[in-house]
């Protein structure tokens, strides 16, 4: 394959820069305590400081799978797939919620919401970044909204966030992992 025929993949979604795909137990959100199995993708361009898969960045890194193969792991293991990154909205999500979708498998993403939707979902998580703010059209979509807090800015931020989405969509406030000791307690008092 070419570098061009391969790009032309890539541009239609056909091939993703796959970092991991794993089964687990969802650690957080609506659907903590749940199974699924997750699919990161690489490349993001949002920058969070905080970030714990700043190896997730570059796409580069990953190598470009074929659609059909994730779907073909994915559906071994589990009826839920969580689509991760990265920013998985950086690439179109299409052509592999459609196969998912075939196999009658559940799909939820995990997205800054700075890109244009693409791809079919049964679950939205929002989780919006100050740096990179989502595109509008998200938030009437989103079913959970998840504002990670890394200091008491990020509550007004938060409130910001929740009047954007629809009346339906599940708001949780996420303690930045590393300062979780002392952002907990200061989200308890605002709750």
């Amino acid at each position: 394959m070419t570098r061009r025929e391969r790009q032309e993949l890539i541009d239609k979604g056909l091939l993703l820069p796959l970092m991991e795909e794993f089964y687990t137990i969802q650690g957080e959100g609506y659907h903590k305590g749940t199974a699924a199995y997750f699919v990161r993708i690489g490349g993001c361009d949002v920058g969070c400081h905080w970030c714990d898969v700043k190896e997730s960045w570059l796409a580069e890194l990953h190598p470009p799978t074929e659609t059909e193969k994730i779907v073909d792991n994915a559906v071994k293991y589990s009826n839920t797939i969580v689509v991760t990154g990265g920013e998985p909205l950086t690439w179109d999500m299409g052509p592999l919620t459609t196969q998912l979708k075939n196999k009658g498998l559940q799909t939820h993403i995990e997205t800054s919401g700075a890109y244009t939707l693409t791809g079919i979902w049964d679950w939205i998580c929002l989780s919006p970044k100050k740096m990179k703010l989502p595109t509008e059209e998200i938030y009437a979509k989103a079913n959970e909204l998840k504002v990670i807090v890394y200091n008491k800015d990020d509550l007004r931020f938060a409130e910001e966030q929740a009047e954007k989405v629809n009346k339906n969509c599940i708001l949780y406030l996420q303690p930045e992992w590393s300062k979780r000791e002392k952002v907990t307690p200061m989200i308890v008092d605002y709750v």
